[in-house]
């Protein structure tokens, strides 16, 4: 593994405490999380472990594994899809947990009920374009086509609860959270994404080699012993846990699981032993640096959302430019 897989999230994650309206030092940083463990003894105000520790730790965590998760998924819907234009929210994960979160907005405002219906919906629209597959075998396009319509489905079932919403109460929360924020993340939704992203990317990362396989197409990869129907439905079972799991807590952040996995590329090749480790820490570091800008460019909140759109949309654009991006 190179060291920049493992010194660039850690050096993002301890400059990120540093930025926002409370000004810290790296060595203040360093040494608040130290105490955390007992290793140092606490000489600041109250207020400094109160930044550091309940309000950015969370945020930086939650912006992590959202950021690498979507990065990771992404690469491998790339992969098992062979198609370079796929992501995460391909099969309509996005608009089923849109259209989830708003009902439960619209009927059950807890943040607890929002998160579990955003979840679940999610995973019902994925669960819906498989079979709608069914009759094409669950061949790659029928299932993006599945995902085409599923994803209208969902939009018009969320532009309905839109319409329905109280203009002045509930439809602005609904905006918002379509927008994308990780404001509102705390330790429990941190302790969601580690439930879900952790152990789902721990199984993509320990298969990455048999997406080379498959990338050689369904024939090839049966040959060599791998039943391609039953490794796509694991592969993309396991990046729509960790899309769902990501969306329910942050919303609807594009462009991180389409951009990324293309620059990873660029840097490491397409070989999948290390393109899904790279994308995975440059999805981190990246979204890391999206809501550090978020919480700075102005005096509100900017949604991350809406920044992920701003900076993605040109960095895709300039890797289109370059052309020949490597794909096996």
């Amino acid at each position: 593994m190179r060291l920049w897989l493992v010194a660039a999230p850690v050096t993002a994650f301890l400059l990120s405490f540093i930025v926002g309206r409370y000004p810290l030092g790296v060595d203040t940083v360093v040494r608040v999380l130290a105490a955390e463990w007992s290793l140092v003894t606490p000489d600041w105000p109250a207020a400094v472990r109160t930044v550091v520790v309940d309000v950015r730790m969370p945020r930086i965590l939650a912006g992590m594994l959202v950021g690498g998760g979507l990065a990771l998924s992404g690469a491998c819907y790339q992969g098992v899809f062979r198609n370079p234009l796929v992501s995460p929210f391909t099969l309509g994960v996005s608009a089923g947990a849109g259209f989830g979160a708003a009902l439960a907005i619209l009927l059950f405002p807890a943040p607890g009920l929002v998160l579990t219906s955003a979840f679940l919906f999610g995973l019902l629209a994925v669960g819906l374009c498989f079979l709608l597959a069914r009759g094409g075998g669950a061949a790659p396009l029928v299932l993006v086509l599945a995902g085409i319509v599923v994803g209208a489905f969902f939009t018009a079932l969320l532009s309905l609860v839109k319409f329905l919403a109280d203009p002045e109460a509930k439809l602005p929360l609904i905006e918002f959270w379509l927008l994308g924020s990780l404001a509102n993340a705390g330790r429990s939704e941190v302790l969601m994404l580690l439930a879900v992203v952790v152990p789902c990317g721990g199984l993509l990362l320990a298969m990455r080699w048999r997406l080379n396989l498959l990338a050689l197409g369904d024939d090839e990869a049966r040959a060599l012993g791998v039943d391609a129907g039953r490794f796509r439905f694991m592969v993309v079972g396991l990046a729509t846990l960790i899309a769902a799991g990501t969306v329910s807590v942050a919303g609807i952040v594009g462009w991180v699981g389409l951009v990324v996995p293309h620059a990873a590329r660029l840097l490491v090749g397409a070989d999948y032993r290390r393109l899904l480790p790279a994308s995975a820490a440059m999805g981190a570091c990246y979204l890391l640096l999206i809501d550090d800008l978020a919480r700075t460019l102005t005096a509100g909140e900017m949604p991350i959302g809406v920044l992920t759109a701003l900076v993605g949309a040109p960095i895709f654009a300039v890797l289109l430019r370059r052309g020949r991006v490597a794909w096996s």
